[in-house]
This record gives structure tokens, sequence and C-alpha cells, in this order.
């Protein structure tokens, strides 16, 4: 199945070769957000927020084909 991955802020150092931080992933069917973010080698303790069609999810929630994942860091400001 594939779906669509935002990464945001930080995260986007992850995938440096796509300066915007979207892409599509083909991941098999029945895979976790936290599967997800092993195979995509990112730090899970980077992630703050992790959103999926717009609603907030967590790590083990389970992603379905066309599917659009934001993955968001901590933001400090002051």
């Amino acid at each position: 199945m594939v779906i669509e991955v935002r990464l945001y802020a930080t995260l986007r150092r992850y995938r440096p070769s796509i300066p915007n931080g979207v892409f599509t992933a083909d991941i098999p069917d029945g895979i976790s957000v936290a599967e997800l973010v092993e195979k995509l080698e990112i730090d899970p303790a980077e992630i703050h927020m992790i959103m999926v069609n717009g609603i907030g999810r967590e790590m083990d929630g389970i992603l379905a084909d066309g599917d659009r994942i934001g993955l968001f860091p901590a933001v400090g400001g002051g």
C-alpha cells in the first residue's frame, strides 16, 4: 500500500534529498506508525505529535492505503 509521509521542521533532516519533507512510501499492509518510523530510521524520541489524515494518532495506530501521515518534532520558542 502507498501512503504520503510529511516530515516537519527538524525531522526533515532524515530525508535531506527531499527539501520539503513530503514523499510517498510503499509499505506493507497493517503496518503501525511505530513500524513506519522504524522503517524510515527516524528516532521515535524526536517525534512529539503524529497526525494521520488530520487526526492525532499514537505510535500503535495502524496505517491504511492512501493515508497521509505527518510527523512533528517538539517545537520550542520564547
